[in-house]
């Protein structure tokens, strides 16, 4: 299992997620994450660009779950949880 961590800017997004009802959707994701960050169900798009080595998977259509992986640290930092785009 990996642990968890986010951003001042990841933990803004929360409050947004809960607002907009997508607060399963991202737990979802925390959960298949946590135990395999690279599990291909649902699928992720490793980023390039500003975001290079960080890997992104889908909350629904518009918004994303952004986080980068620490494997000997078994650590997953979560950079956004609303769009990447802004």
């Amino acid at each position: 299992m990996y642990i968890i961590h986010y951003t001042k800017q990841a933990q803004k997004d929360a409050k947004k997620i809960a607002r907009a009802n997508l607060k399963n959707n991202v737990e979802a994701l925390l959960n298949i994450i946590s135990s395999d960050p690279w599990k291909a169900y649902p699928p992720y798009e490793k980023l390039i660009g500003d975001l290079i080595g960080c890997y992104s998977r889908r909350i629904n259509i518009q918004h994303r779950l952004v986080y980068e992986v620490y494997k000997e640290e078994k650590i997953i930092r979560v950079l956004r949880m609303w769009t990447h785009y802004e």
